[in-house]
């Protein structure tokens, strides 16, 4: 009996260290080309960054405000410092979230990191890093401005 409970505690172990460093990309472009290309980029850091996931999925992001232009930018690569790059479509975009309104001109974008990652990161010793609203930052493709 007692061993058929180290075995268990193995597996458990084991399935929860897969689970929390496996890695996933899931991205809809390469965002270290994009990066590391000479496109013409504009930056925004974060406004506002929720690290909470010992409250459930969806409680690590960052609030965004955008000018207006990049409503119709193909993409944008969110950047974590510690956590990585991730390339997005834009949607689900808002006037408010959290209590923080868009400004005129600009509208508002809540981005997420996942749950295992952000738990990774805090089990690391970074969550002052990811707290950090500097260390937030979406990445698009310069606006056309149109003649």
């Amino acid at each position: 009996m007692p061993y058929r409970l180290i075995y268990i505690f193995i597996f458990l172990f084991s399935l929860s260290i897969i689970t929390l460093w496996w890695p996933v990309n899931d991205s809809v472009c390469n965002s270290d080309a994009f990066l590391a290309s000479n496109i013409t980029k504009f930056q925004i850091k974060a406004s506002k960054v929720v690290v909470k996931p010992w409250l459930g999925k969806h409680k690590s992001y960052g609030i965004f405000m955008i000018p207006d232009e990049y409503k119709q930018a193909p993409f944008f690569v969110l950047t974590v410092k510690g956590a990585g790059n991730y390339c997005s479509k834009q949607y689900g975009y808002r006037n408010n979230f959290d209590d923080i309104f868009a400004q005129p001109g600009t509208y508002l974008v809540k981005k997420f990191i996942r749950t295992r990652t952000s738990v990774r990161l805090i089990l690391q010793g970074l969550y002052f890093q990811i707290k950090d609203k500097n260390n937030w930052t979406l990445t698009f493709p310069e606006a056309k401005v149109d003649e």
